[in-house]
């Protein structure tokens, strides 16, 4: 059975549905694992969740650009585990046509935030390398002044850094107190050495949930054996692509995820890359 004969046995959940589920109590807890596991994994959690479905289709493409100054100090806050932290990106909800520009901020107190504006004109199957928030002439409409009140870098230092490309399956459990992201296919280009990574064979999973309430995909993993494993797809992204930066922190979980990379994949593995990605809450 393929990915794609897996995700038709699963119940949808529509855009409207989904926009009704707050998680007022929340907690993020990311795992790593490999394209086997995952196909294991919605066998088991098929009668307990319902998969995000836009028209007909169940996966979704997404495309990232991240910016940082050259000295990469965004990198470095997260390498050195500072809670006050900032990130920014582009990110685009490929199939429809939605681009935004966002700042995620991480508090002393471990909470994130996020805030965005749209970003007219920004096409991820061509994008621009040149993005510069150095004037009006030359930031994207409107950046300069969403910047000026979200991000606490000087704007006209920064530049692009790395991209990402990756598809995603979203599941809520019937309940809707949780909500589970998987990210799939997952490249890293740097903007910086051109050096390109592909974690095809390797799926990341972030649950976010009500930590209340009870949470039936837990179980799933530890029985599978797939366990937490922090990773920021700017850091590990920017720490595969660049042998030049700082990365102590990182290289257990890099050994780690290139290790899983190279385990057998089950062939046929991933449905055709025809999804119609959307905006979401996640953060």
């Amino acid at each position: 059975m393929t990915m794609s004969d897996i995700l038709e046995t699963y119940a949808p959940i529509t855009l409207e549905e989904m926009s009704g589920i707050r998680l007022m109590n929340r907690t993020d807890t990311k795992f790593v694992a490999t394209l086997s596991q995952l196909e294991r994994l919605l066998v088991m959690a098929r009668d307990s969740y319902r998969v995000q479905t836009i028209g007909r289709s169940r996966l979704a493409d997404y495309y990232t650009m991240y910016f940082d100054t050259p000295s990469c100090d965004m990198y470095r806050a997260h390498l050195c585990g500072r809670l006050n932290r900032q990130k920014l990106r582009i990110r685009s909800y490929v199939g429809s046509d939605l681009n935004f520009l966002e700042v995620k901020t991480k508090n002393n107190h471990g909470r994130t935030r996020k805030v965005r504006m749209p970003l007219r004109g920004f096409d991820p199957t061509a994008p621009r390398y040149d993005i510069r928030f150095t004037g009006k002439n030359c930031a994207p409409e409107g950046s300069l002044d969403f910047l000026h009140g979200a991000l606490r870098y000087a704007a006209d230092s920064l530049v692009p850094k790395i991209e990402n490309s990756f598809r995603r399956i979203t599941l809520v459990n019937k309940q809707k107190t949780e909500r589970l992201t998987i990210d799939l296919d997952l490249c890293f280009h740097s903007l910086v050495t051109d050096h390109r990574v592909d974690l095809r064979h390797v799926v990341i999973i972030e649950l976010k949930r009500d930590s209340l309430a009870f949470s039936p995909i837990v179980d799933m993993l530890r029985t599978l054996r797939i366990k937490p494993m922090g990773f920021s797809k700017y850091c590990m992204g920017m720490a595969m692509t660049d042998d030049t930066l700082r990365q102590n922190r990182f290289k257990p979980r890099k050994r780690r995820v290139f290790r899983l990379n190279a385990a057998p994949v089950p062939q046929p593995s991933a449905a055709p890359r025809h999804a119609h990605a959307t905006p979401s809450n996640d953060i």
